[in-house]
């Protein structure tokens, strides 16, 4: 044994002996084999580091630092091993080669290199900085132990029961994190991290194909996952604030809390695997069965894909989002606002579609307990189902051909619904003045499947209505099987029966819907001054049993009034004027010298007689001499009829009285005599005078008046100038809510490409009623969009025709075509179903035009009204 004391020097090698370096003594490059041993106690030191050249133990060889004592550098060769006490001091560049051992308790200052079988035990209280471990080397940090700047490199180990910052574990490196143990602010680039229950991993990030793997009861807090990184959380495992983003992936079987997935990054999580307040900001999420996530946000593209068996609870959907719920999927509690989207063929509860919103529930799909905001659309297209829903002022639903109504859709005023007749479940109208639904399916007679609850009002003003699409009023009567129910025997013969609670109470009329359709109504105002064999008299004071005079040939006779009605309305505001309600004001010698010998005001259907036919006075308004009186916008108006229908004379003019076609009930009867007529009539077999509402007899009336009203008031025909255009706008919508505008156009044909897997587009342009447009002495109050021919598919691998449009059975916004037509009308919002071509990748949609425009530029806004209680 040799003692060195204070300010000597020891060098050279020690073998099979011993060397004690005590205070203020120094050992210079010393090598230490066999049996022999190196101390160095408080205050010495060793130094071994020469310029890059190592000195140190090996072949049996060990070096002890003890508390208070230095050792610079060395090199640890196999068998070799340095121990450290727990205030000692190591600085300088350590090499621990295979077989060697640096077991320390103190602080290891300038790093080192670990090559292949090496491995330093970092103890507690013991600290290591900037050590790089080689490929068959490791370092064991033990709890209290820390290492900082650690590179583990390929082959390269890093167990941890204590604490690491900032190691970076490269492609083929890994780091364990036992119970106890915390890495922070790791980065694994290609390397992977095994988090075990206990061990916490902080601010790492995975990258280029590196994994992190959390166990049951281990935890990663702020992990960022990008560019082919994967973050894997087994069951019983935890997450929380990881961010992923392009080409990053987080696997979760157990929970994940506060996840952000940006655009490319995907979440996946497992069976047994739950996301609570993730944000897919243009990211994926897909929830396999048995997965669960909740209180997400979904936006920027996002998308959120919920298989058979996963549930989704409590989502947001906005911005561009989409919810998508594949069949046996289940979502609660999902709200869907501007721009997001909510695509279902699985279940899903207790939905918001709030105002730019969408949800898509599709074949197999069905919501329930839903509410329906302004400006939110739901579509349920074949075979879908809608459950209970409220459908707000300024909501929306358009329900396919084939889909199901189950339970009850309150409809708000102002709220609106397009179902089929075989929808089945309820509709509940609130308010009295509900104009919001309409019944396709009927054209040709059938039976509406819904039962409507709610129908009610005071008169046609105050009235709930209900618009059956494609049905003319022309020639209808109606019987009442029950109190509930209502059978239309239409002009064909078809019958169409609908269960309306209380419909026999209430009355029923059917009316123009601007579609097509003639109205029944027919009535004058209050002192509209009727012809009889002793005078006028104002209509409001004919009695029943009362004559009035007829003309029938230039023949003037008497007739008896057989009853006489009155109802008051409102105007309804906001509607084109020939559907609002407004009267039709006559000036005195509008039509003639004397005709009418006064100012005459009659409502819009009421039909003026001329040259041996009936015209409605709504065709003849001209806007001067003959316009809808604005300042009038509530009043009574009047039924006069005769035992047959007559012409008669009221304010010098020729008129019609009464025909009833079945809406008698919807009248007051004045007088105390009650005259029982129950058989009901046509304008076909019973009219005293055909009607005619063809313009090429029509139009040449309207333009006489016309000239008429410039010579005799002096003062041109008042008719506002608006701007028009032939550009049509043709867009697609597609069930997601996404917008695409045309490739191309050429000759008539519009390009569109379609994403892969798009099941139906809407056809979305410009749309006018030709009423408007024309002019009135045109009997068209459809909403015309375009009219489409040839609709055509093409694929890389082909290309297939589609032919919804032209079925007899047409989807929602088509209107009736006969069999043979092969161009048909949208009203501006077509739905085209798509089919088989579904199944094909993305292609081009070709959509002919046959025919479009013009379309005013002026602002529409129109409301049609069919049924009236």
């Amino acid at each position: 044994m040799t003692t060195y004391t204070s300010g000597q020097t020891a060098s050279g090698t020690v073998y099979n002996s011993q060397e004690i370096l005590s205070s203020g003594a120094t050992g210079l490059y010393q090598s230490v084999i066999s049996t022999g041993q190196i101390l160095v106690y408080s205050g010495a030191a060793l130094i071994e580091q020469k310029g890059k050249v190592l000195y140190g133990p090996y072949d049996g060889g060990k070096i002890l630092v003890y508390s208070g004592g230095t050792i610079v550098g060395g090199s640890i060769g196999s068998g070799g091993t340095i121990l450290t006490a727990p205030t000692a001091t190591l600085s300088g560049g350590f090499v621990v080669a295979n077989g060697g051992v640096l077991s320390h308790w103190g602080s290891v200052a300038s790093g080192g290199t670990l090559t292949n079988g090496a491995t330093i035990y970092v103890q507690s209280g013991g600290s290591a900085d900037g050590i790089t471990v080689g490929s068959g080397a490791n370092i064991v940090t033990s709890s209290g132990g820390l290492v900082s700047g650690t590179i583990v490199s390929s082959g390269g180990g890093l167990g941890l029961a204590g604490v690491a910052s900032n190691t970076t574990i490269s492609s083929g490196g890994v780091i364990e994190v036992a119970s106890g143990g915390t890495a922070i602010g790791s980065t694994l680039d290609g390397g992977k991290a095994y988090v075990d229950a206990g061990g916490v991993i902080s601010k790492t990030t995975v990258e280029n194909s590196g994994i992190a793997t959390v166990s049951a009861g281990a935890s990663a807090l702020n992990t960022t996952v990008e560019t082919n990184g994967n973050l894997v959380v087994l069951s019983g495992g935890a997450v929380s604030g990881t961010t992923v983003s392009s080409g990053g992936g987080l696997g979760v079987a157990g929970v994940a809390s506060n996840t952000t997935v940006s655009n490319g990054g995907v979440i996946e999580v497992a069976s047994g695997g739950t996301a609570t307040g993730s944000t897919l900001d243009g990211g994926k999420a897909y929830v396999d069965a048995g997965g669960v996530i909740s209180t997400t946000t979904v936006e920027n593209s996002g998308i959120a894909t919920v298989s058979a068996g996963a549930s989704a609870l409590d989502t947001t959907v906005e911005t561009n989002g989409n919810l998508v719920v594949l069949s046996g999927g289940a979502v609660s509690g999902t709200t869907v606002s501007s721009g997001g989207g909510l695509g279902l063929a699985g279940v899903a509860s207790n939905t918001t579609v709030n105002n730019g919103g969408v949800l898509d529930i599709g074949s197999g799909g069905t919501a329930n307990s839903n509410t329906i905001n302004s400006g939110a659309e739901v579509y349920v297209e074949p075979s879908g189902t809608l459950g209970t829903t409220t459908v707000a002022n300024g909501g929306n639903i358009a329900a396919s051909s084939g889909a199901i109504i189950s339970g009850v859709v309150t409809i708000q005023n102002g709220g609106s619904a397009t179902i089929w007749n075989n929808a089945g479940g309820t509709i509940d109208l609130q308010s009295d003045d509900n104009a919001g639904l309409t019944v396709s399916g009927l054209a040709s007679g059938g039976t509406l499947t819904t039962v409507i609850n709610g129908f009610s009002g005071t008169g046609p003003g105050n009235s709930d209505s209900i618009d059956l699409a494609g049905v003319s009023a022309a020639g209808a009567s109606y019987a009442y099987p029950s109190d509930n129910q209502v059978v239309i025997t239409l002009a064909s013969g078809a019958k169409i029966t609908l269960n309306i609670t209380g419909v026999k109470n209430t009355g029923f009329v059917l009316v123009d819907d601007g579609h097509g359709g003639a109205s029944a109504e027919v009535c004058f105002l209050a002192d509209s001054l009727i012809s009889t064999p002793s005078g006028t008299v104002a209509v409001q004071d004919i009695q029943i049993g009362d004559k009035i005079l007829s003309y029938t040939n230039g023949v003037v006779t008497e007739q008896i009034v057989v009853w006489t009605g009155c109802k008051h309305t409102t105007v309804r505001l906001g509607m084109p004027d020939d559907m609002a309600g407004y009267p039709v004001r006559i000036l005195k010698n509008a039509i003639a010298d004397g005709v009418p010998f006064k100012d005459m005001l009659i409502t819009p259907e009421h039909c003026l007689f001329f040259d041996g036919r009936f015209v409605p006075a709504r065709m003849l308004v001209n806007g001067s001499s003959i316009f809808y009186d604005r300042s009038i916008k509530a009043y009574d108006y009047y039924h006069v009829e005769t035992h047959h229908h007559a012409v008669i004379c009221a304010d010098g003019m020729l008129t019609e009285s009464y025909l009833d076609t079945g809406n008698r009930k919807t009248f007051r009867q004045e007088g105390a005599v009650v005259a029982l007529r129950n058989t009901s009539v046509t304008w076909e077999d019973h009219a005293a005078a055909p009607l005619c509402v063809e313009r090429s007899f029509v139009e040449p009336l309207f333009r006489n008046l016309e000239s008429r009203s410039q010579e005799i008031f002096g003062t041109p025909v008042c008719e506002e100038t608006v701007a028009t255009t032939s550009d049509p706008d043709v867009r697609l919508l597609t069930e997601t809510g996404a917008v695409i505008r045309p490739l191309r156009q050429e000759a008539g044909v519009y390009s569109f490409m379609l994403p892969s897997g798009t099941a139906q587009v809407r056809i979305v342009s410009r749309a006018n009623r030709p009423v408007d447009v024309i002019g009135p002495f045109v009997d068209d109050r459809r909403e015309l969009g375009i009219a489409v021919g040839e609709i055509n598919l093409v694929f890389a691998n082909g290309k297939q025709n589609i032919g919804a449009h032209l079925r007899t059975e047409k989807p929602e916004g088509w209107y009736p075509t006969d069999a043979n037509s092969t161009v048909v009308w949208t009203n501006g919002n077509a739905l085209l179903p798509l089919g088989e071509a579904t199944r094909n990748p993305m292609g081009i949609l070709s959509l002919t035009l046959c025919a479009a425009g013009p379309y005013l530029l002026a602002d529409e806004n129109e409301m049609v009204i069919s049924l009236v209680g």
